[in-house]
């Protein structure tokens, strides 16, 4: 019996691009005959004429994930629905007493099976799989090599990279793998997956690496391996190996409109993998670097009202209170462009350098602010001891400019309103912010073409505090006097802090 598809929890929490079907799959992909052209440079590694003996020696590391889950609201008299009532002698009375006491409670609810895959990355038992092929499970077997079963305890799990640590006691020392460093992997390597397709059992296909760091949305820390190897459902969890035979990536998820391999699947890189696992093993529990900021894209229009020339780094839409960031002067507005010396190109890049961070270590933070580069000192903290820290969103600003009514700002296609006792009944605003409410959109104007809508709060304008129409004005007439295009806007929306680079129209 095949194995039903197995969705990520990544692909449940939201929705994926037309015609992407993000699937978790358990087993591990091989590459098919591709030939080498005699044009390829001499040190190129050539393709073995065979798989055969480094699958025979990698097939034991491969493990086979089977989980069972008793599924809700089968238990109790509520669940059995109720015969309908036919005429005595009917021939359709047999038939629907058959089946309603199938239906009885005391004959126990229905155990829902999933099979995905896994390896063995310590020969005293600790197997590695994905998050999602043991998410919800009540009983996990492991199936080694040998088609011998072992239930497995749960060590630890991180949904956001989507991988979990199991252990078994086998009674005796198994074949793990050996780990590989997927950073000196090159686009158009060789790699081997063996996993479980389709519930299928221990199966061996082969392909090249396609690329590196592909964001997928599947978590924040996305960095995906991309592979025309085989994978296909129930291969979630298994490895990628390369032709030394060491893990580079655990197979994830696959880019697929019909749910089979289309030759594009994504691996966890083991240089992510192995530091997480690792973390499992001795804590129990991932623990991550964290700066306390929350942070934006850079577009085109945010780089050119910031003079940044380029678009690059992440955009501190605001500052969490009590964080690292905030102790090492940090500021909203500012654009992180390094990181412990590494450069920020795109926002993406800073959650997953920061994670990596040793906790406690402190590091040179590079920021833009107001048209220069400057250098800030951060003590890293933890991730997981602050996830449940709110930030006091409390922009500051000088409460007592000039009241001005409501003004229209054709520039910004907004009629904005000072905030009053009036205006914080009508759009629920907070005591604790301040700015200038936006009480009309022209919806052909450039604040519409941003999503900017009645009840938004301007917080600031080109990085200065504003708390009256007039000086959204003011600021406006100066990015105009001075060539900008655009100028950037701090909108807060119900307590969420953006930035948005509106152009500016005809005034």
């Amino acid at each position: 019996m095949l194995a039903h598809p197995i969705v990520s929890e990544a692909a449940r929490r939201r929705p994926a691009p037309v015609g992407l079907q993000v699937e978790r799959i358990v087993g591990i992909a091989v590459m098919s005959g591709l030939l080498v052209l005699s044009s390829l440079p001499a040190q190129a590694r050539q393709a073995p004429e065979s798989f055969a003996d480094l699958a025979e020696k990698l097939l034991p590391t491969v493990v086979n994930i089977s989980t069972i889950q008793a599924p809700q609201g089968q238990q109790g008299p509520q669940a059995r629905p109720d015969m309908p009532q036919v005429p005595p002698g009917s021939p359709f009375e047999e038939f629907f007493k058959h089946f309603f006491d199938r239906q009885r409670p005391d004959s126990g609810p229905r155990r829902a099976t999933s099979l995905g895959s896994g390896f063995i990355v310590d020969r005293d038992g600790y197997v590695v799989t994905n998050d999602h092929v043991i998410a919800d499970a009540d009983e996990i077997t492991v199936i080694l090599h040998d088609d011998t079963r072992h239930k497995a305890k749960l060590v630890g799990r991180d949904a956001k990279t989507d991988i979990a640590l199991l252990k078994i006691e086998a009674g005796r020392k198994l074949v793990a793998a050996k780990w590989g460093d997927s950073t000196v992997a090159r686009i158009g390597d060789w790699v081997i997956a063996i996993g479980n397709p389709f519930g299928l059992g221990g199966t061996v296909t082969a392909g090249i690496i396609s690329a590196h760091q592909r964001n997928i949305n599947a978590g924040p820390y996305d960095s995906f391996i991309q592979t025309d190897a085989s994978i296909n459902r129930g291969n979630s969890g298994g490895p990628m190996f390369n032709v030394n035979g060491e893990v580079i990536g655990i197979n994830t998820a696959i880019f697929s409109p019909s749910g089979g391999s289309v030759g594009i699947g994504f691996a966890v890189p083991s240089s992510m993998a192995r530091r997480v696992v690792d973390q499992l093993r001795e804590f129990g529990r991932t623990k991550r670097g964290w700066l306390g900021v929350r942070i934006q894209s850079v577009t085109e229009e945010i780089a050119e009202s910031l003079q940044l020339g380029k678009p690059r780094g992440a955009l501190v839409a605001s500052v969490i209170e009590g964080g690292p960031a905030a102790a090492a002067k940090v500021e909203q507005g500012d654009v992180v462009i390094g990181f412990d010396g590494k450069p920020i190109d795109q926002m993406r890049e800073l959650p997953r350098v920061v994670a990596e961070t040793s906790i406690g270590k402190e590091v040179d933070l590079e920021v833009w602010r107001k048209g220069a580069a400057k250098k800030l000192r951060v003590t890293v903290g933890e991730l997981e001891e602050a996830e449940n820290v709110v930030a006091a969103a409390t922009p500051g600003g000088d409460t007592k400019g000039p009241a001005a009514g409501v003004s229209k700002i054709a520039d910004l296609g907004l009629t904005l309103t000072q905030i009053d006792d009036r205006t914080r009944r009508e759009f629920s605003i907070p005591d604790n912010v301040r700015g200038v409410v936006v009480t009309e959109v022209d919806g052909s104007g450039p604040g519409a073409e941003k999503d900017l809508r009645p009840g938004d709060v301007i917080v600031e304008v080109s990085q200065e505090a504003v708390t009256s129409p007039a000086q959204v004005a003011n600021s406006v007439r100066r990015a105009r006097d001075s060539g900008r295009r655009s100028v950037l806007l701090l909108v807060n929306r119900g307590g969420d802090l953006s930035f948005k680079a509106v152009r500016l129209g005809k005034g």
